[in-house]
């Protein structure tokens, strides 16, 4: 429990909700329709890819910018956060989720108060539902994986961007199906604000079903992490790491700060 006597813990699991109030206020805000006429997807997909970009930018080195449950859960299946981190996490994201959408606008202003990404094609079944969020999630987790990843030497391009734009790419397509949900928590948020739970258990099952696959496939398939399971185990206990204990080195050359997954 070491953990939690940590400023640097406490830290990141404000970090979590922090970007999760912007992701959704950002995101959820530009749902919303005032105006008559369709809505522009390509204008809420870059929304919510921008707003996740700019928070991966801004607090990847602090808690590694989750803001959304399935992808904590990928990351706790990998082993690369404890099991007491990844639920602190997860709360705090559904609780910056909520805070974020705060009450629904008023409906003689708005035209479209229920944000449109919780909404299913009416063609669509419920499997197939869950199918489209498990594969949008699935290319979200792997893009984090592969780009998060501290053992990729010379990564080419920006991190912040790459996730960014694949929440984006997520979206452009998902919206015309299932409204591109690839977070529990911001499709909770306006669920719990309008009292509106019908088949919301594909907006999380969809996701962490998702999430956990492309985890998995990167770290277990794609590129295989070289971890024996008493470190695994270790990591997910939350064991406090031997250079914890060691003194302080005497100041050096600045290091250079990378956004990654804790």
């Amino acid at each position: 429990m070491w953990e939690l006597r940590s400023p640097s813990f406490w830290r990141a699991v404000f970090a979590e909700f922090f970007g999760t109030v912007f992701y959704v206020f950002f995101g959820l805000g530009a749902s919303l329709r005032w105006a008559a006429g369709p809505l522009n997807v390509l204008h809420v997909a870059l929304a919510f890819g921008l707003a996740l970009a700019t928070l991966v930018q801004a607090l990847g080195h602090v808690s590694g910018a989750h803001v959304n449950p399935a992808v904590t859960f990928a990351f706790l299946l990998g082993s690369q956060l404890s099991l007491l981190r990844a639920l602190f996490y997860m709360t705090a994201q559904v609780l910056g989720a909520v805070a974020g959408a705060g009450p629904p606008p008023n409906p003689s202003v708005c035209l479209s108060v229920r944000p449109p990404h919780q909404q299913m094609h009416p063609s669509l079944s419920l499997g197939q539902a869950t199918t489209v969020e498990i594969f949008l999630t699935l290319q979200f987790v792997l893009c984090i994986f592969a780009t998060y990843d501290e053992r990729r030497n010379g990564r080419m391009g920006s991190v912040a961007l790459a996730v960014g734009l694949s929440l984006t790419l997520g979206h452009l397509f998902g919206m015309y199906y299932t409204g591109a949900g690839m977070n529990p928590a911001r499709s909770f948020a306006p669920a719990i604000l309008t009292r509106t739970f019908t088949n919301h258990w594909v907006y999380w099952v969809g996701p962490v079903i998702g999430g956990a696959v492309g985890g998995l496939l990167y770290d277990f398939i794609l590129f295989p992490r070289p971890r024996g399971m008493a470190e695994r185990l270790a990591i997910l206990k939350g064991e406090k790491p031997a250079e914890a204990d060691s003194p302080p080195e005497p100041p050096g050359e600045p290091l250079e700060l990378k956004t990654q997954a804790l």
